[in-house]
């Protein structure tokens, strides 16, 4: 049976999309939505200009207070590289050892919408009754908590995507209603493009730098070359290969070699 605050959200929903499908400024349609929407749209302002992946996490992890009413503990499930789960970001320490039950197992809501062939939503209302993850079951409701409710989160923009969670926990059964799953949906698809932005943007930064210390190795790389062909008299290809000789018995890098031989010209007059 919808409770007040589910209808008032199924009315604020319809009204957004209907504001929307008019073709009017976002400005407009938000005008005739209530604060929920107005949420979301600050939210989506706010992540973008989020310059890190922490400063992210934590606005998500603020607004699912904020909009999910049911949620008394948040946390985030990311994977390393590795394949294995993390919590970078809770609200209370027991988030960490509740995820980490499942962590360990490889059972668990967290670990179900985190998986990349997994379902998108994974959520129970009653842990103290829960087969599918006994473990995790067992650490949760030892802390107090029986509802829990996980959505996927994507923060790769590309493969191999690695993908996490955001999870939602409170004390008593059945918390979560199915609006609360809209909304974290809605909250989870807002911070995986925010995620996504923020580590292209990272990725875009590594490679300008990365770009710029290959320009300036192969320039000073050129320049030792040019000083060994004129004190020498030898081909570039004949440079190159003392450097590339001298280097290796010196073990030293051979960038390193070549800004040694263009800041002194006769440091390899004796090979």
């Amino acid at each position: 049976m919808a409770t007040g605050s589910d209808r008032d959200w199924s009315a604020e929903r319809d009204l957004f999309v209907a504001a929307e499908q008019r073709g009017g400024p976002a400005e407009d349609a938000l005008a005739d939505t209530g604060p929920l929407a107005r949420e979301f749209a600050a939210l989506t302002g706010a992540l973008l200009a989020s310059g890190s992946v922490a400063s992210v996490l934590a606005r998500v992890v603020a607004a699912v207070r904020r909009v999910v009413p049911g949620a008394e503990m948040v946390s985030v499930t990311l994977r390393d590289d590795d394949g294995r789960f993390h919590t970078p970001v809770e609200t209370a320490p027991a988030a960490s050892s509740i995820d980490e039950a499942q962590y360990d197992s490889g059972r668990g809501p967290c670990v179900e919408a985190a998986r990349a062939d997994g379902p998108a939503l994974a959520f129970s209302d009653d842990l103290g009754a829960e087969t599918r993850w006994p473990e995790f079951a067992r650490a949760s409701v030892g802390h107090g908590f029986h509802s829990v409710l996980a959505v996927s989160l994507v923060p790769d923009a590309e493969p191999p995507r690695l993908p996490g969670a955001l999870n939602v926990y409170a004390a008593a059964p059945g918390a979560f209603t199915a609006d609360d799953r809209d909304r974290l949906v809605l909250l989870s698809t807002h911070a995986s493009l925010a995620l996504a932005t923020c580590v292209a943007v990272s990725n875009a930064g590594l490679q300008e730098t990365q770009l710029r210390q290959a320009i300036a190795s192969r320039d000073v790389i050129g320049q030792a070359k040019g000083i060994l062909m004129a004190r020498r008299g030898l081909t570039a290809e004949e440079a190159f290969d003392v450097l590339r000789r001298t280097s290796q018995d010196l073990n030293v890098k051979l960038v390193e070699l070549a800004g040694t031989v263009t800041a002194n010209p006769t440091a390899l007059d004796t090979d």
